[in-house]
C-alpha cells in the first residue's frame, strides 16, 4: 500500500459517520471525471406489490375504533 493511500484511509477514518455520504459523493464525482464508473444501476422495485387489497373488515375499522372509544368507561 502506498503512503498516499494510507494517508487517505487515515483521513477517512477520522470523518464522522454522518459526513461519509458527502465523501462518497465526492469520490463518485471524481470517478466520473476519470471515466471510471463503478456505480451499479439501481433495481427498480414495484411498490404496488406491497399494497394489500382492502377487506370488508378493514373498511369497518374506523367504525370499530369509534365503538371501542365510545364504550370505554374508564
Amino acid at each position: 500500500m502506498t503512503a498516499i493511500r494510507q494517508e487517505a484511509i487515515q483521513m477517512l477514518e477520522k470523518v464522522p459517520e454522518d459526513k461519509l455520504g458527502f465523501v462518497i459523493q465526492i469520490m463518485q464525482g471524481v470517478n466520473g471525471l476519470l471515466g471510471t464508473t463503478d456505480v451499479k444501476e439501481k433495481e427498480i422495485v414495484d411498490i404496488n406489490q406491497f399494497v394489500m387489497e382492502s377487506t370488508e373488515r378493514g373498511q369497518d375499522a374506523d367504525k370499530y375504533v369509534r365503538e371501542l372509544r365510545d364504550n370505554d368507561r374508564f
